[in-house]
């Protein structure tokens, strides 16, 4: 019997929950595949050791596991009161994630939330520390009041604005557009904006990918099952987190639409 409190990797019980009708036509060789790019065994592993972490320990059991180093610029930007959306590239979908919520979980006593994808929400260890973002199906309509919520909240707020972590566009590697949610709700509830630049890159392959799904017109995210392979090929790096000073929330006036003020703080966090 599997523990209910332990939430493992099982690729067959995906298949079969979401796609009940086809799972006995899917070639083994495929599903064998599929559990070598996510790295289940692997990650089965590390999530049966860490059972019972929650939170920023959770985070640390992470870092630890993928052997990551933070070389941190900037700490003195970090307000010492008051609530801030804190705003960063998304270079890699793994180790960013895990690195900010770290810095400023253990900087704010674990007194952060991060707006991501709801499917993180099955990793118990980080589920206490997300607002589950999922803008498809059933849930979409809880997505404006999962948002308000956040930002009522008294937690700092981590967000990857772009959603998606970081392709290559005109052979520069950088974030797609910024949504503008940050920018309207940050002024609605007050919260300076902390800009923040983590350094960092997945393989070429990953990108090439991505490129080629865009050009085929293919709308599911096929690159995102790569990224816990991606996360695996960036083990034992040291990574540069920078840190801004905050943007009072005041600055986000008339003068530019909030996609345009969005625009204008993404630029700020490529120059850091």
């Amino acid at each position: 019997m599997q523990d209910d409190s332990l939430f493992l990797i099982d690729i067959d019980r995906i298949l079969r929950e979401k796609a009940p009708k086809h799972y006995r036509y899917v070639p083994k060789f495929l599903v064998s595949y599929l559990k070598r790019i996510v790295h289940q065994d692997e990650l089965n592993v590390f999530l049966r050791e860490s059972n019972g972490k929650v939170g920023v320990d959770f985070l640390e059991a992470c870092l630890e596991f993928l052997d990551a180093k933070l070389e941190v610029k900037g700490l003195e930007n970090l307000p010492a009161e008051g609530l801030c959306t804190f705003v960063s590239n998304h270079p890699l979908g793994g180790q960013d994630g895990i690195a900010l919520g770290y810095i400023l979980g253990k900087h704010y006593n674990g007194k952060v939330k991060y707006l991501v994808n709801d499917l993180l929400m099955n990793l118990h260890g980080l589920a206490p520390l997300c607002i589950p973002i999922n803008k498809t199906g059933k849930q979409a309509k809880d997505f404006p009041r999962l948002v308000e919520a956040g930002f009522a909240s008294d937690d700092q707020l981590i967000m990857f604005p772009a959603g998606l972590c970081s392709r290559r566009q005109q052979g520069v590697i950088k974030d797609l557009e910024w949504k503008k949610t940050f920018i309207t709700k940050s002024v609605e509830s007050k919260r300076n904006v902390v800009p923040i630049h983590f350094e960092g890159r997945n393989s070429n392959f990953f990108y090439n990918l991505a490129n080629v799904c865009k050009a085929l017109g293919i709308k599911f995210n096929i690159a995102m099952l790569y990224l816990a392979d991606e996360m695996l090929k960036n083990r034992h790096k040291t990574f540069t987190v920078t840190i801004g000073k905050p943007i009072p929330w005041e600055t986000f006036d008339k003068s530019k639409t909030p996609l345009q003020w969005a625009q204008y703080v993404k630029e700020i966090v490529y120059k850091l």
